[in-house]
């Protein structure tokens, strides 16, 4: 006898179901396997992120975590093979053990940001050494010491020792980063001969003053920072502070300033070698990888030739904006006349004393404590760490950049921190203060970057992602927004805002020029002169950095662009029941995302609203 299926509303009503019964099933087991699908993705992606921090003693104290906190990172090549061979078995399981199809929607966007993360891994393999591991901006010669002063905190005899440990590991640490650089040496990829100036001198500078040399007056800058760490330890005798302080001064002797005289001695023969070409069009295979360095920092399919167009259009528009402020202020001349003017009107600068450098900070403090208080008018959810003020430390200062954010620990043992570089006051001008501290700070790096890690509900990996152009790109959305709820009332605080603005754009046609359309040097620093009310010395270190720093100086202006056109949409599509706060909301509770990502939750969001 032939056997008879019945399904559907046939066997729901045979049964003694109603078909509303047969739904509600049907949805409770959907739910079920979405949940067990969801939970096994979710348990893969802690798996993954909690092995790379493993992996990690550095990142591990960024986090605020002590776990091998006597340890530095493996930057040896070996090491970065292993890690293309985990990243390869990761998205292996990825693919092949987890049924995209069957996640939940905020699992689904951890899968598509967990593969991406790891398809970018291994095609950036390929490009590994054309990268520089000594630059000017952060290379290792200054943020290894930088990171020992600002993120190993020392609050106990275990954590100086860890400390001590640390400053006797250097020695291997150095010897891997000379390799690295001998590697690129052989493939022909030096630092152009004029950067070797600056990176000596920042190595020098770690080696200045006691114990390195005999009757120095002052400790050296790693000694020092020791030394004021472990005064402050409680419930140590004074004997056992001795005791750390001279195994501190013997490994610094006899592992950091042997490494430092062998880093030096390698980057002066390489020196010699050097040429003043600057471009990445120089390496084999340079043109592919600035592609895919544009692709990776933009999230977009935007080529060299559309990014400087964009610049060469965004630098006349705002041009155009500074002249009505012209107007404003009753200045009769041209714009590049006006631009003299800011640069050489001494009521635009602090002094370059002490007192000028301590006024800017205090002032810079005062701004970014108002603008705390008017976050309620922007944002619905705020971050609970703090942010502090800081000054650039003396020894980097003449090479680090203008200004940049460090991220709170973690645990809140630790503010978030916006550097402002007082080496010279003339590049640090009062008119861009407002602007500076608002990207750098609160509402632009400081409430993306804590936000994110404070998120619940998300893997971990996506607090901790860096996608450039969102994560620069809402920070020049930043120096905006302010302007819409009072600030920036002076009108040199909005020609201030509008300058920084008008860097990021004339950023698009440097970076291409000099990587894609075979600027030089020089070039590259004529159009900022041309383009900018900037100092010769801030033209001259951002081209720099452009150098170093291939292809990411192109993400401010393309994020930016991005979230202002996806704030416009959202207004013509919602008239009065647009609310920025919620906007914002979409844009900082997901993580940093990829600009075509963020694009469409926007849109999920626009279309429930309309709902």
């Amino acid at each position: 006898m032939k056997k008879t299926l019945l399904i559907g509303t046939t066997a729901a009503v045979l049964f003694g179901c109603s078909p509303q019964d047969v739904k509600n099933e049907g949805q409770q087991t959907v739910q079920s396997v979405q949940n067990a699908e969801s939970a096994k993705a979710n348990a893969f992606f802690e798996r993954v992120y909690e092995a790379s921090v493993d992996r990690s003693p550095m990142q591990q104290t960024y986090l605020g975590i002590k776990k091998d906190y006597g340890k530095w990172d493996d930057i040896s090549e070996k090491a970065e093979l292993a890690e293309l061979d985990i990243a390869k078995q990761d998205l292996a399981f990825l693919m092949d053990s987890i049924d995209a199809s069957k996640l939940d929607k905020q699992t689904k966007l951890s899968y598509e940001l967990m593969k991406m993360k790891l398809e970018e891994e291994i095609a950036g393999y390929e490009y590994r050494h054309i990268s520089y591991p000594v630059n000017q901006m952060h290379g290792m010669q200054a943020e290894v010491p930088a990171f020992l002063i600002g993120f190993h905190a020392v609050t106990s005899k275990s954590d100086a020792e860890a400390y001590i440990e640390r400053l006797n590991g250097m020695d291997t640490l150095v010897s891997q980063l000379i390799d690295q650089l001998k590697v690129r040496e052989d493939k022909g990829i030096l630092l152009p001969k004029f950067l070797y100036v600056k990176v000596l001198q920042d190595a020098r500078n770690v080696l200045k003053g006691g114990p390195f040399e005999d009757g120095a007056e002052e400790s050296s800058v790693i000694l020092s920072d020791f030394q004021t760490k472990v005064e402050k330890i409680e419930g140590i005798s004074e004997e056992e502070k001795k005791q750390l302080l001279a195994a501190a001064s013997e490994a610094l002797e006899k592992h950091v300033q042997p490494a430092y005289e062998s880093l030096i001695t390698v980057l002066e023969a390489q020196e010699k070698k050097a040429t003043d070409d600057a471009g990445v069009w120089r390496f084999e295979n340079g043109d592919k990888f600035y592609a895919y360095a544009l692709k990776k920092t933009t999230t977009t399919d935007l080529t060299a030739e559309d990014i400087h167009k964009i610049g060469l259009e965004e630098v006349a528009r705002i041009h155009g904006e500074m002249k009505e402020i012209m107007k404003k202020v009753g200045f009769e001349g041209s714009l590049k006349e006006f631009f003299k003017f800011m640069k050489e009107d001494d009521q635009f600068y602090y002094p370059n004393t002490e007192e000028g450098k301590q006024a800017y900070l205090d002032s810079a403090t005062s701004l970014v404590n108002e603008v705390k208080g008017r976050l309620d008018e922007l944002f619905l959810t705020k971050p609970k760490a703090d942010m502090v003020v800081k000054r650039v430390e003396a020894f980097r200062e003449k090479t680090a950049g203008k200004a940049f954010y460090n991220q709170p620990a973690m645990d809140g043992s630790r503010p978030g921190y916006y550097y402002a570089n007082l080496y010279d006051m003339k590049q640090m001008p009062k008119y861009e203060m407002e602007a500076l501290a608002f990207h750098e700070g609160i509402p632009g790096h400081h409430m993306q970057i804590a936000i994110a890690q404070e998120l619940e509900g998300i893997p971990e990996f996506r607090k901790h992602m860096f996608f450039t152009a969102y994560v620069e790109g809402w920070g020049l959305y930043s120096e905006l927004v302010p302007k819409e709820i009072g600030f920036y009332k002076d009108p040199y605080a909005d020609f201030g805002r509008l300058a920084m603005e008008l860097w990021r754009a004339c950023r698009l046609v440097v970076d291409t020029g000099i990587h894609s359309k075979k600027w030089t040097r020089e070039e590259g620093i004529k159009y900022y002169m041309d383009n900018t009310p900037a100092a010769y010395g801030a033209c001259e270190k951002m081209v720099d950095r452009h150098i170093v720093m291939p292809s990411q100086a192109t993400a401010y202006k393309v994020g930016m662009l991005k979230i202002l056109e996806l704030r416009k949409q959202a207004k013509e599509q919602l008239g009065d029941a647009f609310d920025i706060r919620e906007f914002h909301d979409v844009v900082l509770t997901n993580g940093a995302l990829p600009l075509n990502i963020l694009e469409q939750l926007v849109n999920e969001w626009v279309a429930s609203k309309k709902a």
